[in-house]
């Protein structure tokens, strides 16, 4: 009897405290986790208009960098500009020393106005040796000698006036002027140094600074989507950060190159943009985005959301009852964040966007914060 009851009590026990670990609280996490469903992050599927751009990585390039050198020989007297600043067509940016041409273009006056005054005594000459001829008191040789003396003078002041002309320009080239508009590098020659046209650095060099250029690269196998965006009209380029983090300047596409490179299997294209605010500056590398067409209305999720199995993409798809099921789709990535779907899904349908290594078809999960598509 008493085994009995002990094993009666020993029943009782077990099965006291069955229930009692049943009710009791510490173990009622581990019974919400057996019912609580995977935490997943969701995106809804969106119908809208998709940009499609195509990324290189591109230079800014100036349209025109100039180095400024001197065009005659002289000690440089001034200096006009400051290293850094914005200069105009036309502005003085610095002096030679004018005056041995202004001595030259006075010695070439001088000589052009003796060689007029012997000029015109040659011609009074000729004009009586010609009366004299046609009386007979003088030979018709002294007249054709003294016609050739009025020819030789006249030639000779043509010469003077060229010499005049040649003085004039060594003069107006000893004020050095920028041919463009831009910005002034740095001071290559010190005021005081005598300088010569020969000189290997020049003065400064002036770069344009707007508008500007960037000369970037894409995929031969993106050409035939360049083409054809360039036949619809301009194309649009945006100039980005370096990391494609920041959009610094929009520009239109100019030029397409006419050969793929065959080493690397890229081509060549340029990119003008207005450059007003000087975001873009050259040698800079940035992230070249052209336009290349929109898909209107489509379909796009997330790019996580896309997964790869056995038969090719597939998403899991968040049924009404919190469930999951596997759905086959076809999709074209837009970039690293985005991809267009082409079947498999429809508007208002919500996907799985993170959190999917858990998944599988039936999978019951819980939805945290949505993943709008970018």
């Amino acid at each position: 009897m008493l085994a009995t009851v002990g094993l009666l009590g020993g029943a009782y026990v077990l099965s006291a405290g069955y229930l009692n670990r049943a009710n009791d609280p510490h173990s009622a996490p581990d019974a919400a986790k057996e019912v609580a469903g995977i935490p997943v992050t969701i995106a809804t599927v969106e119908k809208r208009d998709v940009a499609i751009w195509l990324s290189g990585i591109g230079t800014v390039q100036p349209l025109n960098a100039v180095t400024i050198k001197v065009r005659v020989d002289g000690q440089l007297q001034r200096v006009m500009f400051t290293e850094g600043q914005e200069v105009h067509a036309g502005d003085v940016l610095a002096q030679i020393d004018p005056r041995p041409f202004q001595a030259q273009i006075a010695q070439a006056r001088a000589n052009q106005a003796k060689d007029q005054a012997q000029l015109n005594n040659a011609k009074l000459d000729l004009q009586r040796y010609s009366s004299l001829a046609n009386s007979q008191y003088t030979t018709r040789q002294s007249v054709d000698t003294t016609r050739a003396t009025v020819a030789q003078l006249e030639a000779a002041i043509a010469a003077d006036q060229s010499a005049i002309d040649m003085a004039q320009l060594q003069i107006d080239f000893a004020t050095v002027k920028s041919p463009l508009d831009g910005r002034a590098g740095m001071r290559l020659v010190d005021e005081g140094s005598i300088v010569h046209p020969s000189d290997a650095n020049g003065l400064v060099v002036i770069t344009q600074m707007a508008p500007i250029a960037v000369l970037f690269t894409l995929s031969q196998d993106e050409l035939p989507s360049v083409l054809a965006a360039q036949a619809t009209g301009k194309t649009a380029v945006v100039a980005y950060s370096r990391d494609g983090a920041k959009a610094l300047a929009t520009g239109t596409l100019v030029f397409i190159d006419s050969q793929v490179d065959a080493a690397s299997g890229q081509v060549r294209l340029k990119a003008d943009f207005p450059n007003q605010d000087r975001a873009l500056w050259p040698g800079m590398l940035v992230t070249a985005r052209l336009l290349a067409r929109t898909e209107m209305a489509t379909l796009v999720v997330p790019a996580t959301a896309i997964q790869l199995g056995p038969n090719g993409e597939f998403v899991f798809v968040v049924r009404s009852d919190k469930t999951v099921e596997i759905r086959q789709v076809k999709s074209d990535p837009v970039d690293a964040s985005l991809v267009i779907v082409r079947s498999g899904l429809k508007a208002g349908e919500q996907v799985v966007a993170n959190g999917q290594y858990r998944l599988e078809a039936g999978s019951r999960v819980e939805p945290r914060a949505g993943a709008a598509a970018p």
